[in-house]
């Protein structure tokens, strides 16, 4: 008797345990599952933090450059966008002439007028001759010229002979908007000679066949 309530006891005791132990194990599992599982809130806040860039690391975007060159502009192009000065003005004779700045000596740069306008009256000398211009200060436009080339130096120069039609475009490039239709041009001995009446100033001049160099020329302002 003593044997059986012994051993009832034990199978009472075992069954309590295990009714223990199996309600213990479903609050392990729920409690393992809740910490295993993150927060969508946090996770996304760490991701937006994780991508963001800060001001100082933005990279500045390049501005991009024009490649276009300006243009050139002669030097009667650049004294009329500005007051005309002597330095403007010689340059400008220079390059009607066709003389290079080296090339000269005995300059004389003065401001003067002619006819009520406002000149820079301008010589100078050459070992191959002698020139003078006068330049309206306001427009800068050539209003008189005078010179003469030594016929002797053109001998030295290289050919390069040229037709009458030939000699009315070398005039009208030293006089911008003239026309070639309006040149008058005849052949005496070895040279060409004529003329041309444009813009309120007559021209003469005498032209070498050989080398197509103008050695005489005269720009009178008839206005």
């Amino acid at each position: 008797m003593k044997r059986l309530v012994l051993f009832a006891a034990v199978v009472l005791s075992a069954a309590a345990l295990m009714g223990c132990s199996l309600n213990d194990r479903p609050e392990q599992s729920v409690t393992t599952t809740a910490d295993s599982v993150e927060n969508p809130a946090e996770s996304a806040a760490q991701t937006s933090s994780g991508d963001e860039t800060s001001p100082s690391e933005t990279v500045p975007q390049e501005t991009p450059t024009s490649d276009i060159a300006p243009e050139e502009t002669s030097p009667s192009e650049t004294a009329q966008s500005a007051e005309l000065t002597k330095d403007d003005a010689l340059n400008i004779a220079l390059e009607n002439a066709g003389v290079g700045a080296d090339e000269i000596y005995n300059l004389k740069n003065e401001r003067d007028e002619e006819g009520g306008i406002p000149i820079f009256d301008i010589e100078f000398e050459t070992d191959y001759g002698d020139y003078n211009f006068e330049i309206a200060i306001s427009s800068a436009k050539i209003i008189g010229a005078d010179y003469e080339v030594d016929e002797e130096w053109l001998m030295t120069l290289d050919k390069n002979e040229i037709s009458a039609e030939d000699a009315k475009n070398i005039v009208c490039e030293k006089v911008p908007g003239a026309s070639a239709e309006d040149v008058y041009v005849r052949e005496e001995g070895q040279r060409y000679e004529g003329e041309l009446y444009f813009d309120g100033i007559k021209y003469e001049f005498e032209i070498d066949p050989n080398t197509g160099r103008i050695f005489d020329w005269n720009a009178d302002l008839r206005e």
